[in-house]
């Protein structure tokens, strides 16, 4: 963990060298503050979607129609997490020509030019990365779950993910993912009361 203005923060657990906007399929993990059970219950080895779980599921399968570079693969809501294979296929990058376009910044002040623009922080998330993807996800259930009257929601700050190198990765964890709600009573995310 480090210093960040006065407060500890825990370091990224994404893979330094990977570029997370990069094509391929991603297992995520996306559990709820303090594994609550908010997204319903698993009666005989099926999940049975509470609304707020019900917002999850709707909201997951916007999730190609908002970002056209994402394919969803298996995914399921479970009682306080969330399990999905996403594919992430950007498009090829589209050739322009420029012509008499300027490269220098403008000025703030136009009375005076030799002011330069106000420096804007970028933000630490790429434009369809992982992390974008999933945490816009995020952010619209928790609006919708806010507004349906269940202001005591919230996920964890962060999410878990795997990056899936090859198809035989990829159709265990699908067994995986579907296999789950059979064995949520030995699952590791199943918090017992």
């Amino acid at each position: 963990m480090t210093l960040y203005q006065n407060k500890y923060r825990i370091e990224s657990a994404r893979c330094p060298t990977w570029d997370y906007t990069s094509n391929g399929l991603y297992f995520v993990t996306i559990c709820t503050k303090n594994r609550r059970c908010f997204f319903g219950h698993v009666v005989d080895g099926e999940m049975q979607l509470s609304p707020m779980g019900a917002i999850v599921a709707e909201e997951w399968q916007k999730t190609p129609q908002i970002r056209p570079n994402v394919q969803l693969d298996a995914w399921v809501v479970m009682p306080n997490h969330f399990h999905a294979i996403i594919v992430i296929n950007q498009p090829p990058p589209v050739e322009t020509f420029r012509r008499n376009v300027s490269t220098e910044p403008l000025p703030t002040d136009p009375t005076d030019p030799t002011k330069s623009p106000p420096t804007h922080q970028k933000s630490r998330l790429q434009s369809n990365s992982l992390g974008a993807i999933v945490g816009q996800f995020k952010s619209i259930c928790t609006k919708r779950i806010w507004k349906s009257g269940f202001p005591d929601f919230a996920w964890q700050p962060r999410f878990h993910d795997h990056i899936i190198r090859n198809e035989e990765a990829a159709s265990r964890i699908r067994h995986y993912i579907r296999q789950n709600p059979q064995r949520w009573a030995s699952d590791r995310h199943h918090r017992q009361k």
